[in-house]
């Protein structure tokens, strides 16, 4: 039941707690990110400050990805999840547990950002050994499904736990957030081990990480993924500074990131649909532009109900963007050095969510949040010229 069948090579004793490990961790993940915003608010921290918190996420894991992808090339995945869901259970612990100040908002994220990258990693390898190459499109994009119910599910909670009040109740969200960190390291006690790798051939070319990078098309791919999944990370850091700045209610901030999230869950399940009928690159161009649509409209003074248009755009968008940055990794990349250019891939995502909040902290004093989302918005249209001038004819 739980094996590949016959009609096709999905390994659904793989996928099923994949997808289930995803989606906790991405529902989780607004419930503490987003409420770290609102306790830097309720104490009174700068906008720069929650810049540099929001940084702090990302900013240890950069020099951890690359040994982390290493370990995942020796077959380690599913440990990684599993330590990964441990790490996200103490950083939810600590918020919940501390008086909110700058040191302890800065811990709490240094944890979480370091179970974070642990889990994406593990989930990249679990998801290319769940199929073979017949259904690998359609296996990622499950996998990204996973990701974009959990986005969808995190914001529901917390607008439900907002209510109509302008400020979500952080002690209330940070509960919720260990609670389902404890739920995920039992779903991930349940994610089968790879098989143990056959000695290193001699003979085997292993390129390093310099010639990795060079692979035709790898770098605009990585930059679009850089852009896609730091958009995904700057929503959730400064929506809820756009509420507060434009005076609309915490729980519309939490559908705003409820809608965009069902977005990319509608555009990931079409995804394979729409990649069969368009084909990779002309896909890929027109939902970066799409999303950057989306993040315009978010960026400009306009009534609430255009904001839930440009949050559904700009989901269905990055929905279609970041999947097609994932596949087009896992196609370019020799098999042998997969998982160390995927890892290659988080390393510029952490970069990205490193820089972005912590100029966009800056933008957004003098321009506002409104600011922030403009200048996302052009470097998506950056990523769509440069995917489409340097990718390779033959892996179309």
């Amino acid at each position: 039941m739980f094996g590949k069948t016959r009609d096709n090579d999905i390994h659904y004793g793989l996928i099923v707690p994949l997808f289930l490990h995803c989606l906790i961790l991405q529902a989780m993940l607004p419930l503490v990110r987003g409420g770290t915003t609102y306790r830097a608010i309720e104490t009174d921290i700068s906008v720069v400050w929650i810049g540099v918190i929001g940084a702090s996420f990302s900013l240890l894991p950069i020099a951890l990805a690359i040994p982390f992808g290493k370990l995942m090339d020796r077959g380690h995945d599913a440990r990684a999840a599993q330590v990964g869901a441990v790490f996200m259970f103490a950083g939810s612990l600590v918020l919940y547990l501390t008086p909110g100040s700058r040191i302890d908002l800065l811990m709490a994220n240094v944890l979480l950002g370091i179970g974070h990258l642990l889990a994406m990693a593990a989930h990249q390898m679990i998801s290319v050994r769940s199929a073979g190459p017949k259904s690998r499109e359609t296996v990622l994009s499950l996998y990204m499904l996973g990701l974009a119910v959990g986005q969808a599910v995190g914001p529901m909670i917390m607008g439900f736990a907002a209510g109509d009040a302008h400020v979500a109740p952080t002690q209330t969200l940070f509960i919720l957030g260990a609670s389902l960190a404890a739920l995920n390291i039992l779903v991930g006690l349940t994610i089968t081990r790879a098989l143990p790798k056959p000695p290193r051939d001699e003979n085997e070319v292993r390129l390093s990480l310099l010639e990795i990078l060079k692979l035709k098309g790898l770098a605009a791919i990585i930059f679009a993924s850089v852009i896609t999944v730091t958009t995904f990370d700057v929503l959730i850091i400064y929506m809820p500074l756009l509420g507060t700045e434009r005076h609309i209610e915490a729980s519309h901030i939490g559908w705003l990131l409820t809608v965009r999230a069902a977005g990319a869950m509608a555009s990931r399940l079409a995804y394979v649909s729409l990649f069969k009928i368009f084909g990779r690159i002309p896909l890929t161009i027109a939902s970066l532009l799409m999303a950057a649509a989306g993040l315009l409209v978010l960026a400009l003074p306009l009534p609430l109900w255009m904001l839930y248009v440009g949050a559904v755009a700009s989901g269905y968008g990055l929905g279609i963007s970041s999947t097609l940055a994932f596949s087009g990794m896992v196609q370019l990349a020799p098999a042998n050095v997969r998982s160390t250019a995927l890892s290659m891939r988080l390393t510029g995502n952490r970069i990205g969510q490193v820089a972005f909040p912590f100029t966009a902290s800056f933008l957004a004093a003098f321009a506002g949040v409104g600011g922030v989302f403009a200048v996302i918005a052009i470097s998506l249209v950056i990523a769509s010229v440069w995917v489409r001038q340097t990718w390779p004819r033959d892996k179309v």
